[in-house]
């Protein structure tokens, strides 16, 4: 009966220290006997429960070598991970002082242009409201004298309305006397 040495994968013992199989000669020697009666060399099966064993330990030195080379491999790509995050973040807040000195300094222009506009619709609209001032004095004016038109032109017809009858009345008023 020969052993096989199995190969474990990394991940499964990164944190694991290697289970010794066997701490006696006494055990060694019955399995050597064993491997003998079973018509196999000694010597060969030794080495390999050796192996197994953690007592020769090339296997295992190699693979805990591996091991921390995985854990030390591990950490940098860590680091590098938080590193870049780091730089994301100054580089996300760089972008975000720098966009709201931008907006800011939009707003102000935009703030600026606004004004003057209103500015200039301010002196359009106190030049349209002028001209309706003196055009609105020119119609008081107008009505006004409009209206002393109308009231000459009333008296000018009660003048003319009166006169027929008055000259009627006067002329009667000389036939009675003639008369």
């Amino acid at each position: 009966m020969e052993r096989q040495a199995v190969d474990i994968p990394h991940a499964e013992c990164k944190d694991q220290e290697p289970q010794p199989l066997g701490d006696s000669k006494e055990q060694q020697q019955a399995e050597e006997s064993q491997e003998e009666e079973a018509g196999q060399e000694p010597a060969s099966a030794s080495r390999q429960l050796m192996m197994l064993e953690g007592k020769s330990g090339p296997y295992f030195s190699s693979l805990d070598s591996s091991i921390e080379i995985l854990k030390k491999r591990a950490q940098e790509l860590i680091e590098n991970i938080n590193e870049s995050r780091q730089k994301d973040h100054a580089l996300m807040t760089n972008f975000r002082d720098s966009l709201k000195i931008k907006v800011s300094d939009l707003t102000e222009k935009l703030e600026e242009r606004m004004y003057q506009l209103y500015n200039h619709h301010n002196k359009i609209i106190q030049e349209k409201l002028q001209e309706f001032t003196q055009k609105m004095a020119k119609i008081s004016h107008l009505e006004t004298e409009l209206k002393q038109v109308c009231h000459t032109v009333e008296t000018v017809y009660k003048d003319l309305c009166v006169q027929p009858e008055a000259i009627t009345l006067e002329e009667h008023t000389h036939k009675d006397g003639e008369c």
